[in-house]
């Protein structure tokens, strides 16, 4: 055969191979849309009643909050993850608001919220929006924190400039599907050594050029919502994931701003932040999904170990939004180490 003729039959196999992939992909996302869904029909977009905001950060940046419960109840602040939104703490804020005062808010850059004037996405501007929101919206009553993925790392942030704040304000911090340093090598490394060598160079030119990532969140959009159906549901999620909180979680994600996919991807890329879990003194909950693809098990481990009172749990077959995947366990452990850490305030109340 012509060298020619190798090159397009070798073209026209790749073609078929990836055709392939993408019919099975769509297949398997099909069979997943049509099993049973309990969650199906769920408000997952309820927002709490409460307009708390705008609040305004340090730096002017404007931060959407809101709250739902009694007014002068013991509070929980729940921060939520990477380019998602307050929502995803639906179950979470209707469960417990009958108790606590649940106060949420939109990270800098994402949903609500506005994005910083001066365009600081750091993690450390992160942990001061927190400051913010504990001085505007819970004052000087005794809160937990609770933080999903970049919402825990924005609390070790929170940890690492403010330490007085533990054991005063604050008595109790939760740490979900989290990380405390080098959240691409835990990423990549359950790809082995030699793709992590591979891929970071990719990761690296996509971080660092917002116009390529504008260009793939665009392709995204074209290749339709099957292909984002996938792409969500093996990065966030566990095998029996709810097909409507992968379609939502996905949505969210996927609309974030360029920005956050670019700017605040890079802090996050940069993280490292294991020496404020040392200021964290007081009792501290570590969750993670035993199928966590994005900051996996061995992140929660290091941890646990490295908190001066830490405790951890591994919700089986659950992935990186377990606090909605498996709510009914999350909420469980969340309630019991309420009941812990705030049972003086409660009595007291």
């Amino acid at each position: 055969m012509s060298v020619p003729r190798k090159a397009a039959a070798g073209a026209l196999a790749v073609a078929a191979g990836a055709a392939g992939a993408l019919l099975a992909g769509r297949a398997s996302v099909r069979r997943h849309r049509e099993r049973p869904d309990p969650e199906a029909g769920q408000p997952l977009w309820t927002l709490p009643e409460e307009d708390l905001g705008p609040i305004r950060s340090f730096d002017g940046t404007d931060l959407a909050v809101r709250a739902a419960g009694p007014s002068d109840a013991p509070a929980i602040v729940f921060a939520h993850g990477f380019t998602l939104d307050m929502t995803t703490w639906f179950y979470q804020w209707r469960e417990l608001s009958a108790r606590y005062r649940c106060v949420l808010f939109d990270q800098r850059g994402h949903g609500r919220s506005g994005n910083p004037p001066g365009g600081d996405f750091s993690l450390d501007a992160v942990g001061r929006d927190l400051r913010a929101v504990l001085d505007q919206a819970v004052g000087s009553r005794p809160v937990v924190l609770v933080g999903h993925s970049l919402g825990g790392m924005g609390i070790l942030s929170f940890a690492d400039r403010y330490p007085a704040e533990f054991g005063d304000r604050v008595r109790g911090v939760v740490l979900a599907d989290t990380a405390a340093s080098d959240v691409l090598r835990g990423l990549l490394g359950t790809l082995g050594a030699s793709f992590e060598r591979r891929l970071r160079p990719l990761t690296d030119r996509v971080l660092f050029d917002p116009g390529r990532a504008a260009r793939i969140q665009r392709g995204m959009d074209r290749w339709g919502r099957d292909l984002a159906f996938l792409i969500g549901r093996t990065t966030n999620f566990g095998p029996d994931a709810s097909a409507a909180q992968v379609e939502y979680v996905t949505r969210i994600s996927a609309g974030a701003r360029v920005e956050v996919w670019t700017q605040m991807a890079r802090s996050l890329m940069e993280l490292d932040l294991g020496r404020a879990l040392e200021t964290i003194t007081v009792p501290a909950l570590v969750i993670v999904g035993d199928r966590d693809a994005v900051t996996p098990k061995t992140s929660a481990v290091a941890m646990r170990e490295a908190l001066p009172d830490g405790r951890a749990y591994v919700i089986t077959r659950a992935g990186h939004v377990a606090m909605m995947e498996q709510h009914g366990i999350f909420n469980e452990l969340l309630d019991g180490f309420l009941d812990e850490v705030l049972a003086r305030e409660q009595a007291a109340g």
